[in-house]
Protein backbone atom coordinates (compact mmCIF):
# COMPACT_ATOMS: atom_id res chain seq x y z
CA UNK A 1 0.00 0.00 0.00
CA UNK A 2 1.74 3.44 -0.98
CA UNK A 3 -0.29 6.48 -0.18
CA UNK A 4 0.24 10.29 -0.10
CA UNK A 5 -0.88 10.71 3.18
CA UNK A 6 1.60 11.03 6.01
CA UNK A 7 -0.63 10.35 9.08
CA UNK A 8 -1.22 6.30 8.85
CA UNK A 9 -1.59 4.43 12.38
CA UNK A 10 -2.04 0.39 12.22
CA UNK A 11 -4.39 -0.44 15.33
CA UNK A 12 -6.51 -3.65 15.55
CA UNK A 13 -10.56 -3.03 14.57
CA UNK A 14 -12.45 -3.44 17.90
CA UNK A 15 -16.15 -2.41 16.85
CA UNK A 16 -18.08 -2.11 13.58
CA UNK A 17 -21.59 -0.64 14.17
CA UNK A 18 -23.47 -0.08 10.67
CA UNK A 19 -26.44 2.71 10.57
CA UNK A 20 -28.31 3.26 7.44
CA UNK A 21 -26.08 3.93 5.08
CA UNK A 22 -22.31 4.98 7.25
CA UNK A 23 -21.05 2.62 9.60
CA UNK A 24 -18.53 3.68 12.72
CA UNK A 25 -15.41 1.86 12.47
CA UNK A 26 -13.53 2.06 15.81
CA UNK A 27 -9.97 0.96 15.87
CA UNK A 28 -7.92 0.62 19.00
CA UNK A 29 -4.47 2.18 17.94
CA UNK A 30 -2.49 1.53 21.49
CA UNK A 31 -3.78 0.56 24.56
CA UNK A 32 -6.53 2.08 25.59
CA UNK A 33 -6.37 4.93 22.51
CA UNK A 34 -9.29 4.28 20.16
CA UNK A 35 -9.86 6.33 16.50
CA UNK A 36 -13.12 6.22 15.28
CA UNK A 37 -14.17 6.58 11.71
CA UNK A 38 -17.39 7.03 10.26
CA UNK A 39 -17.67 5.19 6.51
CA UNK A 40 -20.11 4.07 4.15
CA UNK A 41 -21.19 0.78 4.49
CA UNK A 42 -20.33 -0.63 1.19
CA UNK A 43 -16.67 0.30 2.20
CA UNK A 44 -17.06 -1.91 5.44
CA UNK A 45 -18.39 -4.97 2.85
CA UNK A 46 -15.86 -3.70 0.79
CA UNK A 47 -12.76 -3.97 3.47
CA UNK A 48 -14.48 -7.24 4.80
CA UNK A 49 -13.88 -5.37 8.13
CA UNK A 50 -14.31 -7.77 11.33
CA UNK A 51 -13.73 -7.49 14.72
CA UNK A 52 -9.92 -8.71 15.96
CA UNK A 53 -8.27 -7.42 12.22
CA UNK A 54 -5.66 -5.45 11.90
CA UNK A 55 -6.44 -2.45 9.97
CA UNK A 56 -5.06 1.05 9.55
CA UNK A 57 -6.44 4.96 10.53
CA UNK A 58 -5.31 7.34 7.58
CA UNK A 59 -5.97 10.75 8.32
CA UNK A 60 -5.53 13.09 5.83
CA UNK A 61 -6.94 16.95 5.89
CA UNK A 62 -6.10 20.62 5.26
CA UNK A 63 -6.50 21.84 8.59
CA UNK A 64 -6.09 20.72 12.37
CA UNK A 65 -7.70 23.00 15.22
CA UNK A 66 -6.87 23.48 18.32
CA UNK A 67 -9.14 24.72 21.28
CA UNK A 68 -8.71 25.61 24.96
CA UNK A 69 -11.54 26.52 27.53
CA UNK A 70 -12.17 30.17 28.44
Amino acid sequence: MKLSARNVIRGKVIEVTKGQTTAHVRLEIANGTIVTASITNEAVDELALKVGQNAYAVVKASDVMIAVDD
